[in-house]
C-alpha cells in the first residue's frame, strides 16, 4: 500500500490487547458509589445504556441529547430514554477499525438555523478518509445534507481518523485529523492527514489560513505534524482551541492550536515504537517544531475533553477534563494560563474506556463509555453544600 508503515502493523497488533469494559447496572442507578476526589465528592449515574461504541454527544436546546455510535448511527436521548430509531438522512459511513461516525457539534447559531455538523469515515477513490458534513435536524431526520470536507488522499488504513470538531468565537470550524496510521503523511504539505483543518462554517477556505497561496500546500491546513487528535475544546477565557493527541507508546500530548505550527510528528516525539520500544524520528526536540504543554508517559490514550465552568462543582471551574481509553479514567488538569500545575486521576477502572466528556447545561459532567454496550453517564455532586 502506498502509505502503509511499520507503525500501522504494530498498531493493529496493539489494538487487540485493549480490554473493553461493559456497564451492567440498571439505567438510572449509580454506576459506582460516591467518589471522593481532591476537591469534590460525586456519584456517577448511568443515564442510558445500550449504545454501541458511542463516540460523541451534544446537548440540544430542547433538552434532548444527540449521541453518535461509531458503527454509523446518530441516536437521540430524550428525557433519560434512548429513542429506538436512529436519526435518518446521514451520508454513507464506513465503520472500519477506528473509523465510523465520530464527532457531532451544533452550529453556533443552531437556534436560528438548526444545523448539526458531524465527522465520519467516508468512502472514495483509494479507500477511506475523514469527512465532515452538516444538515438540518428535523424531527428524527437530517435534511439538506451538505458534505463540507473530504480528506485527501484516502487509503485503506483503519487507523487514526481523528476527528473532533470545534467552532471558535469567530465562527470558524476546526477539524482535527489523524495521520491514518501512516506517520510520514503528517509532514506532507499536500496531504490533509496529521493536521488541523480550518474552514468557514459553510465550507471554503478562510483567506488568512497560514498556507493559502503557498505552492504545493493544501490551503485548508492550519497545522501539521499531528499524530491522532481525538480531543479538542475551546478555552473559555482565551477563545483558543486546545487539543490533545495520542502518542505511539507514551508521549500523549496536550497542545494549543496555532496557525502554521508544526507539532513535530513523526520527526520528534516523546513516545517510542510499539512492540520494539525503539526510537521514532530524530528525538524529542527540533528547532521549528513545537513542544507540548503537557505529556503523558506511559500513554493514557486520551479521547474527548472539556473545560469545566459550571456551578455543580464550583472548585473545578477552569479545570480541563480529559477522558482516557487505555487508562480507563477521567483526568482532571489544573491550569495556570497555559501551564498544567496539577493532575488528578478519577474513576480509574470504574467505568471502563471513557471516550468523551462534556459539560451539560445543568453544570454536570457527562461521559461516554466506549464499549459494545456503552453508556451515557452523568456525574452528580455528592457534597451537601453544592447539591
Amino acid at each position: 500500500m502506498k502509505y502503509r508503515s511499520r507503525e500501522t502493523r504494530r498498531m493493529a497488533a496493539f489494538a487487540g490487547l485493549l480490554a473493553v469494559a461493559v456497564l451492567v447496572l440498571p439505567v438510572g442507578e449509580a454506576a459506582a458509589g460516591t467518589i471522593r476526589s481532591q476537591e469534590h465528592s460525586f456519584t456517577p449515574v448511568k443515564v442510558v445504556e445500550g449504545l454501541e461504541h458511542p463516540w460523541s454527544l451534544v446537548f440540544l436546546p430542547d433538552g434532548r441529547i444527540l449521541v453518535t455510535e461509531r458503527p454509523g448511527r446518530l441516536r437521540i436521548v430524550r428525557d433519560g430514554r434512548l429513542e429506538p430509531r436512529p436519526v435518518g438522512g446521514l451520508p454513507q459511513i464506513v465503520a472500519r477499525g477506528q473509523g465510523g461516525l465520530l464527532d457531532v457539534v451544533l452550529h453556533p447559531a443552531y437556534g436560528e438555523n438548526g444545523l448539526v455538523y458531524f465527522s465520519y469515515a467516508g468512502p472514495g477513490p483509494g479507500g477511506l478518509g475523514t469527512e465532515v458534513a452538516r444538515g438540518r435536524l428535523a424531527g428524527d431526520r437530517i435534511e439538506d445534507l451538505q458534505v463540507l470536507f473530504r480528506m485527501i488522499p484516502k487509503t485503506e488504513s483503519g487507523h487514526h481518523f481523528g476527528c473532533r470538531l470545534v467552532f471558535d468565537r469567530a465562527g470558524y470550524l476546526y477539524i482535527t485529523l489523524g495521520d491514518r496510521g501512516e506517520m510520514d503523511r503528517a509532514q506532507l504539505p499536500g496531504d490533509h492527514a496529521g493536521s488541523v483543518i480550518r474552514l468557514f462554517a459553510a465550507g471554503g477556505v478562510p483567506p488568512d489560513n497560514p498556507f493559502v497561496g503557498r505552492s504545493g500546500w493544501r490551503p485548508e491546513k492550519f497545522t501539521l505534524g499531528n499524530r491522532n487528535i481525538q480531543g479538542a475544546a475551546l478555552h473559555p477565557r482565551t477563545g483558543e482551541v486546545w487539543m490533545h493527541e495520542h502518542g505511539p507508546q507514551g508521549g500523549d500530548e496536550l497542545n494549543v492550536v496555532r496557525a502554521g505550527v508544526n507539532y513535530g510528528w513523526p520527526v520528534i516525539t516523546h513516545g517510542v515504537n510499539y512492540v520494539t520500544g525503539t526510537k521514532i524520528g530524530e528525538g524529542t526536540h527540533k528547532a521549528g517544531m513545537a513542544q507540548p504543554l503537557h505529556l503523558w508517559t506511559p500513554s493514557i490514550a486520551p479521547s474527548g475533553m472539556a473545560f469545566y465552568g459550571g456551578d455543580a462543582f464550583p472548585r473545578w471551574r477552569g479545570d480541563l477534563f480529559v477522558g482516557a481509553l487505555r487508562g480507563q479514567m477521567l483526568v482532571r488538569l489544573r491550569l495556570e494560563g497555559e501551564q498544567v500545575i496539577g493532575e488528578e486521576r478519577l474513576l480509574a477502572g470504574v467505568l471502563g474506556r471513557i471516550r468523551d466528556v462534556r459539560e451539560g447545561p445543568d453544570g454536570r459532567l457527562y461521559l461516554l463509555t466506549d464499549a459494545r454496550n456503552g453508556a451515557l453517564v452523568r456525574l452528580d455532586p455528592a457534597d451537601p453544600a453544592v447539591r
